[in-house]
């Protein structure tokens, strides 16, 4: 039934056709029926998708300096998922190391919406650094999932792929992932249900 209606999808989510995900991922495929109807529910009016966010900002501050010698756009971001869904909870996780750029950088996410966490920045005796927050966002999203009709995760670390797997099987919620795609795990990209490439228009 869902799939009679799929060029309206095309036509107010064009992104989504330029993505190649109506064709090309395998986790979308797989579940082409709860995508395309938490869609077409959110295209009627019958119901609003409530979505939940959650960025790694180390990763993606990184990954797109790496590959682009740019920044994530995070304006643009919130427009583009605002746009579709109702967003309940967004959380971006940083790292503290007290430098006042930093500090101005999470004041800028806070006035778009974000509730920003931060983790201070442990350098050892031995020379190695500790600031990662695999573990923290973990608990947030399982604690997040089941009132969340979508789960976003900006990050391309392939840890998240076993818990992307965990909450699509247990509270049924749709997984979209964002990453730049040359340096985002391929098993996180096949576990989510939607794969968008962070690239151009992404950026700033």
């Amino acid at each position: 039934m869902a799939l009679k209606h799929l060029p309206r999808i095309k036509k107010r989510y064009p992104h989504a056709e330029a993505s190649g995900l109506v064709h090309t991922f395998p986790s979308f495929q797989a579940n082409r029926f709860n995508v395309l109807t938490y869609w077409l529910l959110s295209l009627s009016g019958q119901h609003m998708t409530t979505a939940s966010i959650f960025v790694d900002v180390q990763n993606i501050y990184y990954t797109t300096r790496q590959t682009y010698r740019r920044g994530f756009d995070y304006n643009a971001f919130w427009a583009e998922v605002s746009s579709k869904y109702d967003i309940k909870n967004a959380y971006a996780y940083a790292i503290d190391r007290g430098d006042e750029k930093q500090k101005q950088f999470q004041n800028i996410l806070r006035a778009i919406g974000f509730d920003v966490k931060l983790k201070p920045y442990i350098q050892r005796a031995d020379g190695s650094s500790k600031g990662d927050w695999d573990v923290g966002i973990t608990i947030d999203v399982m604690e997040h999932a089941e009132e969340s009709d979508v789960v976003i995760l900006v990050t391309g670390d392939g840890d998240f792929s076993i818990l992307a797997d965990k909450i699509k099987g247990k509270y049924r919620c749709l997984v979209e992932v964002y990453g730049v795609e040359k340096l985002t795990a391929t098993s996180l990209i096949n576990t989510a249900d939607v794969y968008y490439p962070i690239e151009d228009s992404r950026l700033i």
